[in-house]
Parts: C-alpha cells; structure tokens; sequence
C-alpha cells in the first residue's frame, strides 16, 4: 500500500485561526485599533503560514512603519517587490518607507517605477468609450 506523500502547500490552504487568511484578518484589526505591535505580530506569522500572503507583506509594511520600525519595513517593501516586481502598490510603499527613513534618492527612484507601473497599468486596461 503507498502512503500519501504530505502536501508541502496544505499549511497555505489550511482555513481556521492559524490560516495565513485568518492572521492576516487579525493584524489588520489590530492595525486598525492602532496596536502596531500586536499587528506586527499577526502579519509576521501569517507570512509564516504562508510566505506569499501579498497582503500580509503590505500589512506588515504598514505596521513597521506605525511602529518606527522603518528599516524593518523596507526590507519587508523590498521582499514584497521581489515576489511581485509589477505591483505599483509594492513599490509605492517601498518609496514612502525609504522617504521616511530619509533614503530620498532610492525612494524617488522606486516612486518613479511605481508611476511607470500604473501607466503600463492603465495603457494595458481597455479604453472607455465616451457616452455620446
């Protein structure tokens, strides 16, 4: 009899309060209420139920930020922008990290990729015809 090989993905698919889905609902409730300690948490171990959680990478990133943690959050941004390069959010949030950090030449260099992104974004999307 052959014995079922564990899924390496099932903890990413898992639903109830350990899912990464369910983590991130509680960071960004405690971001919400302003507890950025408590949201940094959450974020961190969604991220560790699932460490391409897009949202969770954005919600730690604010929560780093909320708590001063600036450095911390534009390592979190850069990780973001490497798993998703063509996200204009990621690299809008990198760019207000790093101008917080006063990193101004880096953050008007990753603020200019996100404007090019929204414009790929916006020449790629069909135009809207005029009502006449």
């Amino acid at each position: 009899m052959q014995q079922a090989k564990p899924n390496p993905d099932a903890s990413k698919q898992a639903t109830g309060p350990h899912s990464a889905a369910a983590l991130y609902t509680k960071g960004r409730e405690a971001l919400a209420a302003g507890n950025a300690t408590e949201a940094v948490r959450c974020f961190r171990l969604a991220l560790d139920a699932d460490d391409e959680h897009l949202e969770a990478h954005h919600g730690l990133v604010l929560a780093l930020r909320q708590a001063g943690r600036l450095e911390q959050s534009i390592a979190i941004a850069l990780r973001w922008t490497a798993l998703a390069p063509k996200d204009a959010l990621a690299h809008r949030e990198l760019a207000e990290s790093l101008r917080l950090a006063g990193h101004t030449v880096q953050a008007e260099t990753a603020a200019q990729r996100a404007r090019v992104l929204e414009w790929k974004q916006q020449l790629a999307s069909p135009a809207e015809d005029p009502e006449p």
